[in-house]
C-alpha cells in the first residue's frame, strides 16, 4: 500500500478491537525447573507438563502462531517473539516507508488523469488496550521479559502458562492429561481476539491442525512433530470469555470459514463537491461482467491494523479490497470485488484486479504470523475459484511484480510484500505447491528456494532521522529472493536494472532494491548454465543465480517463451496493454503507448505469463458523470504478459513469437 511515515518514537499498537492483558489466574507454584531440555520438541513436552496443558493444545497454538520458528528473537508484524508469540507492544519501533504519493502523482496509477491531491495521514491514534502477552507470562512463570523473546524454551514455558491460565479463568479444567477438546476456550482466548468469530477462527484452525498433524524442521534445525489424533472441540466453552458478538455484514465477500467485517472505503466527491472528477477513493464498476478479474495483488501495509483501516476510510487516500490482522488473521473488506480499488500503482492493473493488504512492515523485516498466511490463503483461494483465476505467479502477484506505467513512474512503484514473504508455503496452503514440471532441456526455471535456510545479506532495513536506509545489516531471516549476479561468481556484481538505476550502476543489496532478485514461484527463460551456475534473461541481460545439483534453488519446468520475430533487432516492453489509438472513440484521450526504459533484444527470451487483450477501462468522473464513462475500450492489439524482472511487463504479441519453452532452449 502507499506508506505513510510513523513519528519516530512511535511504538507498534496491536488493534485497540483486540482485548488487554489477560486477567491472570494462578495456576498454582510451578515445580522447580528441570534443566533446559535438548530439543524443541521435549522443550514442548517439558512446559506442557510443568503447567498440565495437553501437548497437543500446545505444539498446535504454537504451529498457528510461528510454525515453532524462533525466527531469531525478533517480532512479527504484530510485535509478537518466539514460537508461542508473544507479544509486547510498546517495545517495538514502527518504521513504515515515506507514501510515494505527493501532489504530482496520481494514487489511482493513471498518468494521463488529473493528479488527485494525497492526504496526509491523520495523526496516530493513541494507544488503546494493546495486547500484552510477554509481560503477563513473565508474572506467570518469573522468567525475564528479554529470555522470553530470545531463548525458544522460556517462550514455550510462557506461552504454556498463559494457556493454562485462560483454562482456570474460565473454570475449565486444567492437567496434561485431560481431553484436548476441553480447551477450546483457552485456544480462542490466545488468539488475542475480542470478537468471537475470530477467535473461533483462530480456535478451529488450531484443531484442525491437531487433526491433520504437522512436522517441519524449524528455522533453527529443530524437529517438531505433531501426531495427528481424532478431536472434537467443546465449542461452548467459547460462551465464557464474554467476547462481543459481531454480525456478519450482508454482502461481505469471504469464504463461510473466515471471520470478516464490512468496513467502507469512501466513494465521495472532494473539495467543494461540484467537480466531478475530483473524487475519491475509488471507483465503481462491475466486473467481471465488464472486465475479467486477472489478477490478486499481495501487498502489507507498513503500518498497524488500527491505522491501516483510518486510512482506508479517507475519501482523499486510496483504497484496496481487503485488509487482514495479523495477529488473528481477522479481515475487513472495503470495497466490492465488483470495482476498483485504486490499489496497485498502475490503472491497467488496478483494473483487472482484486487488492489485499497485510498488516506488515516489508523493510522492518518482521515476519508474517502463520494464522494470517492461511486466513490470507483461504480468501485467496475462494476468489481464484469465484473469478476463475490461475493460482500461479503470473496471476497471484506481489505489489513489487506491478511495473511501472511509463519510464518516469517506474523507480517510484512500491516493493511490498517483500523479500520477507514466503511465496512457497503460501501456494502450498492454496494447494498450488510450486512442482518441477520439466528437465534442464525444457527450458525454463521456476524459483523456489529452500525458505528457512535462504538467508541473503540485506542492508537497509532501518531508516534515519531523514527517513533513508541505513547500511546496517537487516536480520538474517528466510527469504523467498534468489539473487543475480552479472557473471558466474558470488563476487561478480549485481545485475542491472535500468528503472531503478538510471546512472547504470548495478542493483544492490538494500532491502527495497530488488533489480537483481527472482522470487519463489516465478518462472524464468534460461540463458546458460556453468557449472552449479544456471543464468537466466531478466530485463535484457544474462543474470546468474547460484544452483548447485545437491541444493537447487530452482525447479526445471516447460511452457511458453517469446522471443522478437525474425528481423527485429529489438522490440518495446511496456507497463501496461492499452489498446492502439484507432480504437478510442472521439473525443476520448488517448492512452500513449509509451514503452518503458528496457530492451528486449533478438535472441533473448522470456517466459510467458498469458495472452491479454488490450483493454482501457475509462472513469474520469464521479458518478460516470462524463458521456461514456465506466465503460471498456478494447482494441485489436494483443499483448503478451512476460517474466521480464522482478516485475511482470507486457509485449505486443505482433512483435513476438510464441515457442514451446524447449524449442532453442541451450543445451
Amino acid at each position: 500500500m502507499p506508506r505513510s511515515r510513523a513519528p519516530m518514537g512511535r511504538r507498534i499498537l496491536l488493534s485497540t478491537a483486540l482485548v488487554g492483558a489477560a486477567t491472570l489466574v494462578p495456576v498454582g507454584p510451578a515445580p522447580a525447573a528441570n534443566p533446559t531440555p535438548d530439543t524443541r520438541q521435549q522443550q514442548y513436552a517439558a512446559a506442557a507438563a510443568e503447567y498440565g496443558v495437553p501437548e497437543s493444545v500446545l505444539v498446535a497454538v504454537s504451529y498457528l502462531e510461528s510454525r515453532w520458528d524462533t525466527n531469531a528473537g525478533t517480532p512479527s508484524t504484530s510485535a509478537g517473539y518466539g514460537p508461542m508469540h508473544l507479544t509486547d507492544a510498546t517495545y517495538v519501533d514502527s518504521l513504515g516507508e515515506p507514501s510515494h504519493f505527493g501532489p504530482e502523482e496520481d494514487p489511482r496509477g493513471d498518468d494521463s488523469r488529473t493528479p488527485i491531491q494525497a492526504a496526509e495521514p491523520a495523526p496516530n491514534p493513541p494507544a488503546e488496550a494493546a495486547l500484552q502477552t510477554l509481560d503477563a507470562a513473565a508474572t506467570v512463570t518469573g522468567s525475564g521479559e528479554d529470555a522470553l523473546r530470545s531463548d525458544p524454551a522460556a517462550n514455550i514455558r510462557g506461552g504454556a502458562a498463559l494457556l493454562a491460565s485462560y483454562q482456570k479463568e474460565i473454570g475449565a479444567p486444567v492437567g496434561a492429561g485431560t481431553d484436548p477438546a476441553a480447551w477450546y476456550g483457552a485456544v480462542a482466548r490466545y488468539s488475542g481476539s475480542d470478537s468471537t468469530d475470530s477467535a473461533a477462527t483462530f480456535a478451529d484452525e488450531v484443531y484442525a491442525t491437531i487433526r491433520t498433524g504437522a512436522a517441519r524442521t524449524t528455522d533453527d534445525g529443530q524437529r517438531v512433530t505433531l501426531a495427528a489424533r481424532k478431536v472434537t472441540p467443546q465449542k461452548s466453552w467459547l460462551d465464557k470469555l464474554g467476547l462481543r458478538t459481531v454480525a456478519r455484514a450482508d454482502g461481505v465477500e469471504c469464504p463461510a470459514e473466515l471471520a470478516c467485517e464490512w468496513i467502507r472505503a469512501p466513494y465521495q466527491l472532494l473539495g467543494d463537491g461540484t467537480d466531478p472528477e475530483y473524487y475519491g477513493n475509488h471507483d465503481l464498476s462491475d466486473r467481471p461482467a465488464r472486465q475479467k478479474i486477472e489478477y490478486i495483488v499481495i501487498h502489507d501495509t507498513e503500518e498497524t491494523y488500527v491505522r491501516t483501516l483510518e486510512l482506508v476510510q479517507d475519501p482523499a487516500y486510496v483504497s484496496w479490497h481487503y485488509t487482514m490482522r495479523s495477529s488473528d488473521g481477522h479481515t475487513a473488506q472495503h470495497v466490492k470485488t465488483k470495482d476498483v480499488a485504486w490499489q496497485a500503482g498502475n490503472w491497467y492493473v488496478n483494473s483487472k484486479s482484486i487488492g489485499i493488504e497485510h498488516e506488515g512492515f516489508a523493510r522492518k523485516g518482521t515476519w508474517y504470523t502463520e494464522t494470517m498466511y492461511r486466513t490470507s490463503a483461504k480468501l485467496v483461494g475462494h476468489l481464484a475459484k469465484k473469478f476463475d483465476i490461475p493460482l500461479d505467479r503470473q496471476h497471484i502477484i506481489g505489489h513489487d511484480n506491478v511495473p511501472g506505467t511509463i519510464p518516469s513512474t517506474v523507480r517510484g512503484m512500491h516493493w511490498d510484500p517483500g523479500p520477507y514473504w514466503d511465496w512457497s508455503h503460501y501456494f502450498d496452503l492454496l494447494g498450488a505447491p510450486f512442482r518441477s514440471t520439466g528437465t534442464p532441456a525444457t527450458g525454463l526455471v521456476t524459483m523456489d528456494p529452500e525458505f528457512a535456510s535462504n538467508r541473503p545479506a540485506f542492508w537497509g532495513c532501518q531508516l534515519d532521522e531523514n527517513d533513508m536506509p541505513t547500511s546496517e545489516p537487516c536480520p538474517l531471516r528466510g527469504s523467498s529472493s534468489v539473487i543475480l549476479h552479472s557473471a558466474p561468481s558470488q563476487d561478480a556484481p549485481l545485475v542491472k536494472d535500468a528503472g531503478l538505476h538510471e546512472d547504470g550502476s548495478p542493483s544492490t543489496m538494500e532491502v527495497s532494491d530488488h533489480g537483481a532478485r527472482a522470487s519463489a514461484g516465478q518462472s524464468y527463460a534460461v540463458a546458460d548454465r556453468q557449472g552449479d551456475w544456471t543464468a537466466i534473461w531478466y530485463l535484457g541481460q544474462k543474470a546468474w543465480f547460484y544452483n548447485p545439483t545437491s541444493a537447487p534453488v530452482a525447479k526445471w519446468a516447460t511452457g511458453f517463451v517469446v522471443t522478437p520475430k525474425p528481423g527485429r533487432a529489438t522490440i518495446p516492453v511496456y507497463g501496461r496493454a492499452y489498446p492502439e489509438e484507432a480504437a478510442y472513440p472521439a473525443g476520448v484521450p488517448y492512452q500513449t503507448l509509451r514503452p518503458l526504459q528496457y530492451t528486449l533484444s533478438a535472441g533473448e527470451r522470456y517466459a510467458v505469463g498469458l495472452v491479454a487483450p488490450s483493454e482501457f477501462y475509462k472513469a474520469y468522473t464521479f458518478a460516470g458523470t462524463f458521456p461514456g464513462d465506466w465503460t471498456v475500450i478494447r482494441g485489436k492489439m494483443r499483448y503478451v504478459q512476460i517474466q521480464f524482472g522482478h516485475r511482470i511487463m507486457f509485449v505486443n504479441k505482433d512483435d513476438v513469437d510464441i515457442l514451446p519453452s524447449a524449442v532453442g532452449a541451450p543445451s
